[in-house]
């Protein structure tokens, strides 16, 4: 059961990391979640390092790192992406 909610929390923050970033990202659907897991994974691993991983209540500041990680994650990936296909635009 936890693999399927990292693929869920990995689809919302990428999407969200998508949605944040200023225009168009080239990366497919499937691509996009991973690279959420992916900065989900570092968002845990920067608040452990910190001491915020588990809070009495919301973990807040565990939350906006693993954004923060998606964000960063689904940019670079979407600059490698787009560099290894050649930089082809969808239309």
């Amino acid at each position: 059961m936890s693999w399927l909610w990292a693929i869920i929390v990995g689809l919302v923050l990428g999407l969200i990391a998508k949605a944040i970033l200023p225009g168009k990202q080239q990366i497919p659907l499937w691509l996009t979640t991973v690279f959420g897991i992916i900065g989900s994974v570092l968002g845990n691993w920067a608040a452990t390092g910190l001491g915020v991983n588990d809070t009495k209540g919301i973990d807040w500041i565990r939350h906006l790192l693993q954004l923060i990680g998606a964000v960063v994650v689904v940019a670079v990936g979407d600059m490698a992406w787009t560099s290894l296909r050649g930089n082809k635009k969808r239309t």
